[in-house]
């Protein structure tokens, strides 16, 4: 009985043990299931997100790659026009922004190297002759630049025919200053914002070095506004001379090399020869002619005398007045731009002027605007009152 009793127990805890065995694993199965369906979740997840960034990853790399693309080819487009702009000024790409007065340097290039070309006068040396028509040519072309681009195209200062206006537009564009209109247009501009913000060489507004030159080789510079000349833009020769003014330069500088070969085989007392006189008479000349005009912009509104309360900065230097032939009276130019005179007393030295003045003796040009008394002397009035 004892012995069956024994017998019993023993097989009921081994079912309770079998029992609680059963229970355990399942417990265990059923943990292990759910971590494992948690990893898988996890896994899931996490794959979707690697999938998800992969795509978000592709896309801004489509995107750059797009962009990479889109300004190569808006570059290589603005080069190509920079490069037909040495030929033809009529081709443009319209920008805005900040990259409007950005120096583009491809497109001044051509600029660059007339400068380096003056460092030729080391092998070609110099003689007398070489440098009399480099200074011929340096008063010619600003009286060119000063009687008609400045006073003529810009401010009709006098009356000329229309093949004289159409010979010294040649004679202008052969200095390497761009075309009468784009020249006009540009000048009319700055008297309308002289000294402002929008004034483009203003060295009050953007320093020396801008207003000197670097303002003439940005984007929002190159452009000619036809719509403040519509008096010249009528004339189709000149806006053929305008459109294509690298020909005269070129032209300038063939003829003085050829001329100077001659002359080294014809008349070789005169010590010249074809490189000679190319690099005197047009390098050279061309780059002192430049900078000498060009000083009107930087140091005439800002070194000299004011005699007049003009709502800008300029003045009158007579430095500058016998550089540029006249124009260094620029305080005076401001407080009556109309005037053909910008020497408006006798002691102010205009030699553009005393041309001009016997220029129209032989009827040459005509209807010589002056600056009227009152306007002249209002300042004197303005002080003894």
């Amino acid at each position: 009985m004892t012995h069956d009793r024994t017998a019993g127990q023993g097989s009921l805890q081994a079912a309770q043990l079998e029992h609680a065995v059963s229970e355990t694993l399942h417990e265990a199965r059923r943990k292990v299931e759910a971590a494992a369906h948690q990893v898988e979740r996890g896994v899931e997840e996490a794959v979707g997100n690697a999938r998800a960034r992969m795509e978000q990853a592709a896309g801004c790399v489509e995107v750059a790659f797009d962009d990479t693309v889109t300004r190569t080819r808006s570059l290589w487009r603005r080069a190509w026009v920079a490069v037909v702009n040495w030929f033809d000024t009529s081709a443009s790409v319209p920008i805005e922004g900040p990259a409007a007065d950005r120096i583009t340097w491809l497109r001044v290039l051509p600029f660059i190297g007339l400068h380096l070309a003056c460092i030729g006068v080391v092998w070609v040396g110099v003689s007398a002759f070489a440098v009399g028509v480099a200074l011929a040519l340096y008063l010619l072309r600003m009286f060119a630049i000063t009687a008609f681009y400045h006073r003529y195209f810009s401010h009709r200062a006098f009356q000329t025919s229309r093949l004289l206006q159409f010979v010294f537009g040649l004679i202008g564009a052969s200095s390497v200053q761009r075309g009468p209109l784009w020249w006009a247009a540009h000048h009319r501009h700055h008297h309308r914002h002289a000294d402002q913000p929008a004034d483009l060489h203003s060295p009050v507004q953007h320093g020396f070095w801008k207003s000197h030159m670097g303002w003439f080789m940005t984007p929002r510079a190159f452009g000619t506004d036809f719509k403040v000349i519509p008096d010249l833009e009528k004339f189709p020769e000149l806006r053929f001379l305008d459109r294509f003014d690298i020909l005269l330069p070129v032209a300038l500088a063939a003829g003085l090399f050829a001329l100077g070969n001659v002359l080294e085989r014809y008349a070789p007392s005169l010590g010249t020869s074809g490189p000679q006189l190319l690099i005197w008479g047009f390098f050279v000349s061309t780059i002192v002619l430049f900078h000498a005009t060009v000083t009107i912009n930087s140091l005439a509104h800002v070194w000299g005398k004011r005699r007049y309360a003009t709502r800008d900065d300029s003045r009158n230097n007579l430095f500058l007045a016998l550089i540029t032939l006249g124009e260094g009276w620029h305080n005076n130019h401001h407080h009556y731009p109309a005037s053909v005179r910008q020497g408006f007393y006798w002691w102010e030295i205009d030699i553009t002027w005393y041309v001009l003045k016997a220029m129209s003796w032989l009827g040459l040009v005509w209807d010589l605007k002056p600056v009227p008394a009152r306007i002249r002397d209002a300042r004197t009035r303005q002080r003894a009152s």
